[in-house]
């Protein structure tokens, strides 16, 4: 009989294998429903663009208020991302994650973490060390790497403006930004990489109630919705 999060897991794929525009996908290992292959492909404009990328996923024994543990199978060139064992470094599957949570949404902030490095808060120093100070020289390195170890075709000129996507210096919290929302509420898509701003604008476009200001747990359905807006898909 299956367990609880056996179950879980398993509606959580099948949302997947019904959602083919989320660019991500996930299949179990030897048809264990704890150990999965996650795959999505390298965002375009950056130097990942093309490839194709697997993430190794073991589901813990008490998910979903656990993050599922995610590496990188794919050798990647990336400051969030060990060069040498995969690890990942992403407040989605530490701290920030929570129980609603789903694979999917853990895949996609993965993606995410490819359109936007944050070499400041690094898994992989020396990685993270030359993209702050040789962007030029790490754009051909992530390029080659992802030419090499996820099949992507070879360009000449890897696209490399990080300093559009660099994290901005630190700005003192103003409430009025977050618009009368709880600001642990926002901050869980914002600690995925997202703009708290966007985010703001998100919530306000799905509708989600402010709660008076006090923070709760959004159901998965209104996470998808925000996701996805947050994504350019709504």
């Amino acid at each position: 009989m299956a367990s609880t999060r056996e179950r879980r897991i398993s509606k959580e794929l099948s949302d997947l294998q019904n959602d083919p525009n989320s660019g991500v996908s996930a299949h179990p290992v030897d048809n264990s429903l704890l150990h999965l292959k996650g795959i999505f492909p390298g965002p375009p404009d950056t130097p990942y663009a093309g490839g194709t990328f697997q993430v190794d996923i073991l589901i813990p024994e008490n998910y979903p208020f656990k993050s599922p543990v995610m590496k990188f199978d794919t050798k990647i060139w990336h400051p969030n991302v060990s060069s040498v064992t995969g690890a990942i470094c992403l407040d989605t599957l530490g701290t920030g994650w929570s129980p609603v949570g789903t694979i999917k949404m853990a895949l996609i902030s993965l993606r995410m973490l490819l359109e936007s490095p944050n070499p400041k808060d690094p898994q992989d120093a020396e990685v993270a060390k030359m993209m702050l100070e040789q962007p030029e020289a790490f754009a051909q390195k992530a390029h080659e790497w992802a030419v090499k170890y996820a099949s992507a075709p070879r360009r000449d000129t890897p696209v490399h403006n990080y300093q559009k996507v660099a994290p901005p210096p630190p700005r003192a919290d103003d409430p009025a930004r977050y618009q009368g929302y709880n600001k642990d509420l926002i901050d869980r898509f914002v600690h995925m990489g997202f703009d708290l701003d966007a985010v703001v604008e998100a919530f306000n476009y799905v509708g989600i109630d402010r709660n008076g200001g006090e923070d709760y747990v959004l159901e998965e359905a209104y996470m998808g919705d925000i996701t996805a807006r947050l994504l350019g898909e709504q």
